[in-house]
């Protein structure tokens, strides 16, 4: 077994600007507890203050958790309610927190979807933290890429008919993300190797981390590995080795 990656090891000057994590494996962690799903669910909040903290340790300036996909309200309603409820506790419980780090937290989704009682929960968190600036949080919540994108298009169809107006640049303004940059860094937990219907337009460059470890058992040393993975690479985006060079 390999030695854990310290924060020390990292290089301050190169790390992502903004990672994206798909959190996967609660369920898959609580049947090897023998217990069911939702005790999975409730043992990941520690993961995300892990990530959390290990993303404002690093510096990386803007964090998104895949937390619920639209696709998630097809669950169990059992499941859905006490994932709901959760909700609700997890960000009375880490507000403290992340004022204590100085995080923001913002969301993308149909957030029209949620329970009042999350909804509200979530819109008070977000007043509380909008003026810290260490790192922005965003939680993927009732969110599927293919949503956006289909909303994207009835916002630009609605304000530019003309399809001479719309371009890359102009659709990406209506987009959920339109104040993000793109995330430089996806990290998926869980061992299974693909998107999800998570953030499809703004990974097209982005750089995937992919792990067997079930998401309750995702600590701060397995962000910094994932940091440190992501810079012993070399990003070229469609450019030769020699335009990079030139660049840098």
């Amino acid at each position: 077994m390999t030695d854990m990656i310290t924060i020390d090891q990292i290089d301050k000057t190169r790390v992502p600007q903004h990672v994206a994590i798909i959190m996967d494996g609660n369920g898959r962690w609580a049947m090897k507890q023998q217990h069911e799903r939702l005790f999975g669910h409730r043992n990941a909040i520690q993961a995300v203050r892990n990530a959390v903290e290990a993303g404002v340790m690093t510096g990386v300036k803007f964090l998104t958790l895949y937390t619920f996909s639209t696709e998630n309200w097809n669950r169990p309603q059992a499941e859905v309610d006490g994932l709901m409820e959760l909700l609700v506790t997890a960000i009375m419980d880490e507000t403290p927190t992340l004022l204590k780090n100085g995080v923001r937290l913002t969301m993308i989704g149909d957030i029209s979807r949620l329970p009042e009682r999350s909804r509200t929960m979530l819109e008070q968190c977000m007043a509380d933290t909008a003026s810290c600036t260490a790192m922005t949080l965003i939680l993927a919540l009732s969110y599927s890429a293919r949503w956006e994108i289909a909303q994207a298009l009835k916002k630009i169809l609605d304000e530019r008919p003309d399809p001479a107006d719309i371009d890359e640049e102009s659709l990406r303004a209506y987009l959920a993300t339109k104040d993000i940059p793109d995330p430089d860094l996806l990290i998926r937990t869980g061992g299974e190797i693909r998107v999800s219907n998570f953030l499809l337009w703004q990974i097209a460059y982005t750089e995937f981390y992919f792990t067997d470890l079930l998401w309750p058992d995702f600590q701060k040393e397995t962000f910094f590995e994932a940091i440190a993975d992501y810079q012993r690479r070399h990003r070229r985006f469609g450019m030769t080795e020699a335009q990079v060079e030139a660049e840098e």
